[in-house]
């Protein structure tokens, strides 16, 4: 097993993600308080995980600390590395070779298209549509050289306590920030009710794709795509304590578009070059030819 990547794929993880929070729900079921249903999926959770998930978080929640953070934000924010397109990224995230899935063999760029289908097929807004297909592009920092751990995974707030809503939980006591004299306390460095957009996240491909795209997308479509692995805000509802009324207001997009992330994998192969017209189009209404990447 690599000690850095002890997952086979980052793919391994949404699959984790979809035994932790499994679809079906019934009406009746729904009655039933957020916190139940979360409580019940983590100890499922805890009770399913397969050894290598367990190691990948163990990794992560040692070394996602606040100097890790800031690091990863100085060396990647500059954007600097690579100038491409929204399709050619599409493209280059399809070199990334993943054999840790087990209920499908697709393709990255057919996982993005089966998100992205089955949000337009609801009708969605053609921005949304859009988040569909790119949330995952932030994958590419693999390509880059990232260890697993540093790419995905369930993301947080560093800077401040840790919620024990986290998966994993107590692999913080690793983590060289959990008995820091500020960074252990509830609010930490942040003001009470400061709003996320102040709140430095922990490393991972949400906040590196949502810099390289924010310019160009509405604000629900950079909430979706900036904390869509924020399980411990929109799922356990945690860390409210951080959050503003926009926050709030905007995490109801979040929520709207996580079933779609968790979700819309299936055996049926999309076609890539009958549906890439109408993405392209798509692409190119909102997008210029190259980003900075």
């Amino acid at each position: 097993m690599d000690e850095q990547n002890p997952m086979s794929g980052p793919d391994q993880w949404e699959s984790d993600l979809s035994r932790r929070y499994p679809a079906a729900r019934t009406e009746a079921a729904a009655d039933h308080s957020e916190a139940d249903h979360s409580e019940r999926a983590f100890r499922n959770h805890e009770a399913e995980a397969r050894p290598s998930v367990k190691a990948f978080y163990r990794l992560n929640h040692q070394y996602q600390t606040v100097d890790f953070v800031r690091r990863k934000r100085d060396e990647f924010l500059s954007l600097d590395r690579q100038r491409m397109g929204i399709w050619e990224a599409m493209e280059f995230l399809n070199t990334l070779v993943d054999d840790s899935d087990p209920d499908t063999e697709l393709s990255q760029i057919e996982h993005l298209l089966q998100a992205a289908e089955a949000i337009r097929a609801d009708g969605h807004p053609r921005w949304f549509i859009l988040t569909g297909l790119i949330h995952d592009l932030g994958k590419i920092l693999c390509l880059f050289g990232e260890p697993q751990w540093a790419v995905v995974g369930d993301t947080f707030p560093v800077g401040c306590a840790f919620s024990s809503s986290i998966v994993y939980h107590d692999f913080f006591r690793l983590n060289s920030d959990w008995d820091h004299p500020v960074y252990s306390t509830q609010s930490g460095i942040y003001e009470p009710q400061a709003g996320l957009d102040h709140v430095m996240m922990s490393w991972g491909h949400d906040e590196y794709l949502y810099h390289v795209t924010k310019t160009y997308l509405p604000p629900e479509a950079q909430y979706m795509i900036r904390y869509h692995s924020f399980y411990p805000g929109h799922r356990e509802n945690a860390y409210q304590h951080l959050f503003s009324d926009q926050d709030r207001r905007l995490f109801q997009w979040v929520r709207k578009f996580n079933p779609y992330d968790l979700y819309s994998k299936s055996d049926a192969r999309p076609d890539v070059e009958s549906l890439k017209p109408f993405y392209r189009e798509l692409i190119d209404e909102f997008f210029p030819p190259e980003l900075a990447w």
